[in-house]
C-alpha cells in the first residue's frame, strides 16, 4: 500500500533576480520589481512529501521526526535569513526564481530518500508557488 506523507516548513529569504549580462533596464523590463539591486524577501512555505510503501511493522511510510530533521539541516539551515544570491553557493550562477529553489531543494533532499518518490511544492507567496517532482 502506497501512502505520501507531507511535512510543512518555512524559511525566509532575499534574493534578487537578474541577469549579469543585462542593463538594469532589461531586468527590470523582464523581472519587474524583483530584480531591485538592493534585494526583497519572501517568507517561503514548503512542503516536503514523500511517497512509499508503508512499513508492516512500523505503520510508517517514513518516520516524520526523521523526515523534520533532514529538512531542518538541508533546507531550513541552509537557506532561512540568507541572501540567496550572496550567501547560498547553488545561487551564485543560477538565478533564484521560485523554480530554481524548488529544483536546488528538491536536489539537495533526494539523495537522502533515495527509496522515495518525492514532491516539492514551494510557496514564495500565498497565491505564488510552484510544484517539482524530479
Amino acid at each position: 500500500m502506497k501512502l505520501k506523507v507531507s511535512r510543512k516548513a518555512h524559511f525566509n529569504a532575499a534574493h534578487r533576480l537578474y541577469k549579469k549580462q543585462w542593463d538594469d533596464a532589461k531586468n527590470l523590463e523582464v523581472f519587474g520589481k524583483c530584480s531591485n539591486p538592493n534585494f526583497h524577501g519572501h517568507n517561503y512555505e514548503l512542503i516536503v512529501s514523500v511517497t512509499g510503501e508503508v512499513d508492516p511493522e512500523t505503520g510508517f511510510v517514513i518516520d516524520l521526526k526523521v523526515l523534520k530533521q533532514l529538512v531542518q539541516r538541508e533546507i531550513e539551515e541552509h537557506l532561512d535569513h540568507k541572501n540567496l544570491n550572496i550567501e547560498v553557493e547553488e545561487f551564485k550562477h543560477l538565478n533564484p526564481t521560485v523554480e530554481n529553489i524548488a529544483v536546488v531543494i528538491y536536489n539537495r533532499l533526494k539523495p537522502h530518500l533515495k527509496y522515495f518518490e518525492l514532491e516539492i511544492v514551494l510557496y514564495e507567496t500565498p497565491r505564488n508557488f510552484v510544484t517539482y517532482k524530479g
